[in-house]
């Protein structure tokens, strides 16, 4: 029997054929890592780059000649010139230097009215910039995977995240010449992405300690609909600091951190980063560093025992956090039905057991807590973006920190409190302090605390025209509306004249308007020849890196080696690397001159670097017995 279609009343059969998807990413900045998704047959999957990494490292390198590498090359110049290179610049964005006085990575400079700027080698970078060339490289990824440009884009942000921070990351997509859609709470994408995958329902807590940022969400989870309850974070505590707490147990008393050159300070955090990551799946780890930067060798070992006692404080400082959390919902922990741990730091042991504890449940562990922020926000770029993903969700998130304004007395009155659902909007009314007043300054801030100096500065415009009556007479309108991505506008009119004025409110430091637009041409200009002149860049890092290596190994006795004939063949083809990068070629055929160069040296350096090898293993093996080797007994934990 034929099977025949049927079509709906008054709809036409073009509308019933398949239509195409439009492009949309989601793009989980993070402090340590930044990843960029997108949704491909209903299913969120993690867009690679060319070699095939998911995970982009949170790293930018200044050359020398203005262009400027992003990722794991990035990373590997910082151990040797760090004042090149800049880390973890999710923790500066959108803050002032007063706020950053604690931080111990970059260098940093005021510009304006407490305007926080990096220092590094290649001149003075806003963070905001920093941060775009980061979401720059995603887009150039994106762009290579899909085929197309991105027609729309979800960023997400810490929940904690204040109106000044969003308002940063907001610019570095406009500068990244990224079509925002939306700012989204990690937290939230981390329960959208859990919730459509195994459609849960109830009160979720979502748990998410990332590279440099702690953030707590209670939310809902009806029929699709996602509530935030309540949220509370810190985002000055992280991984980071974790490892910190590593660096001073192995630098003890004999070497004070602020005594540390850069070089020294990178290479030790990055070696305490690899050591927390190996204990979370080893019960000790051996640590054997120093003999550079004048630093003596020592040899120790971390046992996870001693790790989880240096940590705790770190651990109870976001307990606390979550224990306010709960406060502000009027709920308690055996409320909660799922558990989510998000952001990489949380798979340490420590951390996963203290909190398992602590919410009497264990955590749901479906999903790679590295990457569920990033797929849950390409879901909501995909329904935002009018595809049909089959996702039909409603987020509501809320207001992370109080809004108000400043009144007589310097005391900040609370007009949109915190946890208030968004969007938003609020309506207070207001007079004049003085008689014959014809003119209100409005001071916008944000924060908990009950007077202004104590709060965050977002904002300052006036109301003029205000008609000279007794004090206390006029009538002034205050409407504060926040929208979806948690951005601030506040609007001030006097009831009587009808007069008005309103302002976006922007943090009073980071960049302007004019500074955006000169970056934003300035990258629109330079499009064009921007990825030739990061592939030579990365390539120029790349024969850097080789050239070091190769002296290191020719300077440290094992040239000997080397056949006569071999040594100067690997000594005629570095030499004729480092004349070659001494030109800075920069045409269309250096990249390929270059890429041979480095190619051809690796080749002649790979019989060296096995020979190294056998060399070593022979002096560590020789007068020792198979017996001795298998007894030989664990070094002691430094106390």
């Amino acid at each position: 029997m034929a099977m025949l279609q049927i079509q709906e009343p008054g709809v036409p059969a073009s509308s019933l054929e398949p239509r195409a998807t439009r492009p949309a990413v989601g793009i989980d900045l993070g402090t340590t890592h930044t990843l960029v998704a997108t949704v491909r047959n209903r299913v969120p999957q993690l867009l690679a780059d060319a070699d095939g990494r998911e995970l982009l490292p949170s790293a930018v390198y200044y050359a020398a000649d203005g262009t400027v590498v992003v990722g794991a090359k990035a990373l590997a110049a910082s151990t040797k010139a760090p004042e090149r290179v800049v880390l973890s610049v999710k923790r500066l964005i959108g803050r002032s230097v007063a706020e950053l006085e604690a931080h111990s990575g970059q260098c940093l400079a005021e510009d304006g009215p407490g305007a926080a700027k990096i220092l590094t080698a290649a001149g003075e970078r806003s963070p905001v910039a920093v941060s775009a060339e980061l979401l720059r490289s995603l887009k150039l990824r994106a762009e290579a995977a899909l085929g197309a440009s991105p027609e729309g884009v979800v960023i997400t942000v810490p929940a904690y995240f204040d109106d000044g921070q969003r308002q940063a990351t907001a610019a570095a997509a406009r500068l990244a010449g990224l079509p925002l859609l939306r700012l989204l709470n990690e937290p939230t994408a981390a329960a959208l992405a859990y919730g459509l995958d195994s459609a849960a329902q109830g009160l979720i807590a979502v748990y998410d300690l990332g590279g440099g940022t702690f953030d707590l969400s209670l939310l809902r989870l009806d029929r699709g609909v996602f509530q935030v309850l309540a949220t509370g974070g810190d985002t000055a505590l992280g991984g980071n600091d974790f490892d910190r707490l590593i660096v001073d147990w192995w630098l003890g008393s004999e070497r004070p951190w602020a005594e540390l050159s850069p070089a020294a300070r990178q290479r030790l955090l990055l070696a305490a980063r690899e050591a927390r990551e190996a204990l979370s799946d080893a019960a000790q780890v051996e640590l054997c560093w120093g003999g550079e930067d004048d630093l003596p060798m020592r040899r120790c070992v971390l046992s996870q025992q001693t790790f989880a006692t240096l940590a705790a404080p770190l651990i109870d400082r976001s307990l606390a956090v979550c224990q306010r959390g709960f406060s502000d919902a009027e709920l308690a922990p055996p409320d909660i039905t799922q558990l989510i741990l998000v952001g990489g730091a949380t798979r340490m042991p420590a951390v996963r057991e203290a909190v398992a504890q602590w919410f009497g449940r264990e955590p749901l562990a479906g999903i790679d807590p590295d990457r569920v922020v990033a797929l849950g926000a390409a879901l909501q770029a995909d329904s935002l973006i009018g595809n049909r993903s089959g996702v039909d969700s409603l987020l509501l998130d809320v207001v992370p920190l109080s809004l108000g304004v400043e009144v007589m007395g310097g005391l900040a009155e609370v007009v949109v409190p915190r946890n208030t659902p968004l969007p938003t909007r609020r309506v207070r009314t207001f007079t004049t302090a003085r008689a014959g007043q014809t003119a209100l300054a409005v001071h916008v801030v944000q924060g908990e605390r009950d007077l202004v100096r104590d709060c965050r500065s977002l904002a300052h415009f006036e109301l003029r025209g205000i008609p000279p009556l007794a004090a206390g007479v006029a009538r002034i309108e205050l409407i504060c509306q926040v929208d979806a991505d948690g951005l601030l506008t506040v609007e001030a009119h006097e009831l009587s004249t009808g007069v008005r004025s309103e302002v976006e409110a922007r943090p009073s430091f980071g960049l302007g308007s004019d500074d955006l637009q000169q970056l934003l041409q300035t990258a629109f200009d330079s499009a064009a020849t921007d990825s030739r002149a990061r592939q030579l860049a990365e390539q120029r890092l790349a024969a850097e890196q080789l050239l070091s290596s190769i002296g290191s190994a020719l300077s440290d006795g094992t040239e000997q080696l080397l056949s006569v004939a071999e040594r100067q063949e690997l000594e005629r083809s570095t030499q004729s690397l480092r004349s070659y990068l001494a030109l800075a070629e920069t045409g269309d055929d250096a990249l390929t001159d270059l890429r041979h160069q480095v190619e051809q040296l690796n080749e002649l350096s790979t019989p060296l670097a096995e020979r190294r090898m056998d060399a070593a293993l022979r002096s560590a093996l020789v007068g020792r017995s198979v017996a001795e080797l298998q007894s030989e007994e664990q070094p002691a934990e430094v106390s």
